[in-house]
């Protein structure tokens, strides 16, 4: 298990094997699967760690194939799909007993100035004022709760609200979900550890939101993320609090399609993220 941000550095930590090949060590963990946000933020390191310096991440896109097998490494395979003046893309696949578990696509932007626009945040109660989320997780009766608990315990997370509880009403979005997030201390001050980290809490919650109008809790429900997307607009600290501010706009067909913005507490728009998984009703047997 992840149980501080020293070990999630150490997690993100990847082995070189080759030039373009890298291999991602385990937690110990007593779940049977990988947890996503751990692929997605490996794969990202990989792929980071081929590309000139002067880059930084501006987004990703990925898909789970496979359930991960947390008894073994994971292996990182990159292709250097493109070295631009401005641009540089990444594909990266994960792989485990010879088959691909996970793909993911990131492109890299030399700095430079623009124009300059976001959305304004929500106003929200501070970090301070929600709930705690393992507790959350037990109340609602969520089996796995310690479990999660324990496997997310690098971070903190407080809870604001969904659309049927402690949350205005919206008649043009039925399904939101708000936390407040943060990485504990001992990220240290490298700007890729900070993406990365992120994309590791990424996965926490987003696809959640796609429930959020349904008198259900994840423990009613079959869930699987299919694929995960993110967009990087601004330089931030993962082990500062971040609002997540998630809302599904459309659930059909055992699916579910979650959007995020992504606030700091000072109120500027540094990442926006995407998700669409499987939400199938359990049945009996």
């Amino acid at each position: 298990m992840t149980v501080s941000a020293a070990a999630l550095v150490d997690l993100l930590d990847l082995e070189r094997i080759d030039t373009t090949l890298f291999r991602g060590r385990q937690p110990d963990t007593d779940r049977q699967r990988v947890f996503g946000g751990q692929v997605a933020a490996q794969a990202l390191v990989a792929g980071t760690r081929t590309v000139d310096p002067e880059f930084g991440v501006h987004s990703l896109h990925s898909y789970f194939l496979l359930p991960g097998d947390t008894a073994v490494p994971i292996v990182y395979d990159v292709e250097r799909l493109r070295d631009g003046r401005s641009f540089a893309t990444r594909r990266v696949v994960a792989r485990q007993h010879g088959r691909a578990i996970y793909f993911q696509t990131a492109s890299f932007h030399r700095t430079e100035d623009g124009y300059e626009h976001q959305d304004a945040m929500p106003d929200v109660p501070e970090p301070a004022a929600g709930l705690d989320m393992a507790d959350l997780m037990r109340r609602s009766g969520n089996q796995e709760s310690d479990a999660l608990a324990k496997e997310w315990a690098a971070l903190e997370a407080r809870y604001v609200g969904h659309s049927r509880f402690n949350l205005p009403d919206d008649g043009e979005h039925p399904a939101r979900v708000r936390m407040w997030i943060r990485v504990g201390e001992g990220l240290g001050n490298d700007p890729q550890i900070h993406l990365a980290a992120f994309t590791y809490a990424s996965d926490i919650g987003l696809l959640g939101a796609s429930l959020a109008a349904h008198d259900v809790t994840p423990a009613d429900v079959q869930m699987a993320s299919l694929d995960h997307a993110i967009w990087f607009h601004r330089p931030f600290r993962a082990d500062d609090w971040w609002l997540y501010d998630m809302q599904s706009p459309s659930a059909q067909g055992a699916r579910g399609l979650a959007l995020a913005k992504v606030f700091t507490a000072d109120g500027r728009l540094v990442a926006t993220a995407a998700q669409e998984g499987l939400i199938r009703p359990r049945r009996d047997g």
